[in-house]
């Protein structure tokens, strides 16, 4: 059940008041003349009139002194001087009983994050235009922020009586919602009781209760409201919901909400909820049939279709991904107002292209998507993915080409778009371009330690060991929690068989930083393989590969075994890294060295 809301709170935090800074003139009329005066000096009771915003305006003229007035609280306000500036409009408010200049007093005070005084001024809106829709919802903001309870009862009382019992319903739940939001949550309870207790005999009463009860950590009392809730509607999907929550056990909750399933098939929103539960349980074989039998329910329903789709691209089923997400696309296209943005699932359509080979497809769909400042990842996502699927067709050029032209707003993004191309030069085995590019880059950004890791790793394939120790500690200098770097460096010298000592030192330090990295693991197996410490070398490096059955940790592994007299494991290994990655460097190099054929 969707709720749409009849009146909102809006919270102090979000409180924006139009005209910040405009001159008022126009609140009140233009006769220059002076007011009436009564003998006593004060104004003579004039006529009002009511806008249709519900605003009681008193029709006073507007004389020169007010103007002036006016005029001098602007000038101060926009000199920074609001205490001035809201002393003057409050007290012409009083003074004129116009509601609209207690608003701009708010206004000011809500300027200079003076919320005692913003509250003031609200107050003295609301008692001038009690009918206001637009000064109750600010008055009664205020109040609930404050935890003014006892001035929130009378106001959300006479609103629950005047409301039609339809909206009523609503209401109830909205009304629970912004009291779980103050900080006393046994008063806020005790104060929603106090206003359901008339409407008891409709579920939706029971439902607020149980959700306020959960607000205050009471599930028992919850589960009680949402029984009852069930009693008086078996099929309130809402109170099935409640209910649920209110199991300490996530196995309960899905009983409950399973139970309730097989006796109203057409609940979707219990359907989905069930649904969801299941693939936080990571059981998506069964998510996906939920789903599934949510779709044939409302087969055009986005939530669904992007689950299944998502669900499908999990399950490596490329097929039935696309199936659902094409038609997720197009229900999207159907729903002009949807403010969905499809990008994420343009790229992962296009992503499921390259993967089955058609690239035309693929870059197809990845064309589509657009740069957009400040929500540009996916965008650039894209362009990386198309100039991979170029570089891989061998056309380098073009892909350096399309990397070079991504439309890049902030110097995060420029720096991702180049390590993409210094990635791409390295994949060409144009190590010594890529060295070059990131240290031009590095001239620009000199701090960047993504930018230094690379550059460090090309010099380090150049066989420029000072270059790459130079960026690294550069990194720990700059991030002395980088992990990565301390492993770098530490596996660097390991490999080389030089200063073990700090190698070791080096690795432990990482391994401190990030104990269950597999990487990390192997560098600790390697270091002690140099140092010959087998046993200890052998034990990290079979938890490493546990962990990340990786090409690179079982060449090393396989060296340990072939070394310690243990051939046939040790192929077994080296086969299990060529069936991994067969042009994969360090395996080569093992193989040559040690004069072996798989």
């Amino acid at each position: 059940m969707r709720l749409k809301p009849s009146f909102l709170i809006v919270p102090l935090s979000v409180i924006l008041l139009t005209g910040v800074s405009c001159t008022p003139l126009s609140m009140l009329r233009a006769p220059m003349e002076e007011p009436v005066k009564a003998q006593n000096g004060s104004p003579t009771p004039v006529s009002t009139t009511v806008t249709d915003k519900g605003d009681t305006l008193p029709n006073v003229p507007l004389s020169r002194e007010i103007l002036y007035r006016l005029l001098a609280a602007d000038l101060a306000y926009q000199r920074g001087q609001w205490e001035t500036a809201y002393e003057v409009t409050m007290k012409l408010a009083l003074h004129t009983r116009d509601p609209r200049l207690a608003r701009r007093a708010a206004e000011m005070a809500i300027g200079a994050k003076q919320p005692d005084a913003a509250m003031a001024a609200v107050k003295l809106w609301h008692e001038m235009s009690p009918q206001s829709e637009e000064a109750t919802k600010y008055y009664l903001g205020f109040v609930l922020i404050s935890d003014n309870l006892k001035e929130a009862k009378p106001i959300l009382e006479q609103r629950l009586k005047e409301a039609t019992p339809k909206v009523r319903s609503v209401l109830m739940f909205q009304i629970q919602r912004l009291l779980a939001g103050t900080k006393d949550k046994v008063a806020a309870f005790q104060l929603l009781e106090e206003l359901v207790t008339p409407y008891l005999n409709t579920a939706e009463a029971h439902v607020a209760l149980a959700q306020g009860a959960l607000a205050k950590g009471d599930r028992a009392r919850a589960q009680e409201e949402a029984t009852k809730s069930l009693a008086i509607k078996p099929d309130f999907e809402m109170a099935a919901l409640t209910r649920a929550q209110t199991y300490d056990n996530l196995e309960k909750a899905m009983q409950s909400l399973e139970a309730f399933i097989a006796e109203y098939p057409e609940s979707r929103e219990v359907r989905l909820a069930y649904a969801r539960m299941l693939i936080t349980q990571k059981k998506y074989d069964e998510a996906r049939k939920a789903f599934e039998a949510l779709l044939q329910l409302q087969p055009q329903d986005t939530t669904t279709l992007y689950s299944l789709g998502v669900l499908s691209a999990q399950a490596k089923d490329p097929q039935s991904a696309e199936r659902y997400l094409t038609q997720y696309l197009e229900a999207l296209d159907n729903q002009p107002d949807n403010e969905h943005d499809p990008a994420r699932i343009i790229l992962l359509l296009g992503q499921l292209a390259d993967e089955r080979g058609d690239t035309n497809d693929a870059i197809k769909w990845l064309s589509q998507i657009e740069s957009r400042p400040g929500r540009n990842a996916v965008y650039l996502t894209a362009q990386i993915r198309m100039a991979q699927i170029l570089a891989k067709q061998g056309q380098l050029p073009e892909a350096r080409a399309k990397l070079r032209n991504a439309d890049a707003h902030e110097d995060e993004e420029k720096v991702q778009l180049i390590l993409a191309e210094s990635h791409l030069l390295r994949e060409a085995e144009n190590t010594e371009e890529a060295a070059t590019l990131l240290a031009a880059a590095l001239k620009r950004f000199p701090k960047n330690t993504s930018l230094l890791y690379d550059y460090a790793m090309a010099a380090e394939k150049l066989d420029k060991l000072a270059v790459m120790e130079e960026s690294l500690r550069k990194i720990m200098t700059i991030e002395p929690g980088n992990q990565l770097a301390y492993n770098a460096l530490g596996y660097s010298l390991a490999d080389r068989n030089i200063r073990l000592k700090e190698a070791r030192e080096l690795i432990e330090k990482a391994n401190k930083l990030s104990p269950d990295d597999a990487h990390i693991m192997d560098s600790m197996g390697w270091v002690h393989f140099r140092l010959k410490n087998m046993k200890e070398a052998e034990k990290w490096l079979r938890r490493a590969y546990q962990k990340r059955a990786e090409a690179e940790i079982a060449v090393h592994l396989g060296e340990l075994l072939w070394v310690t007299g243990r051939k046939t494991e040790a192929m077994k290994f080296w086969r299990e890294a060529a069936g991994k990655e067969p042009k994969n460097d360090t395996l080569k190099n093992t193989l040559k060295r040690l004069k072996v054929k798989l």
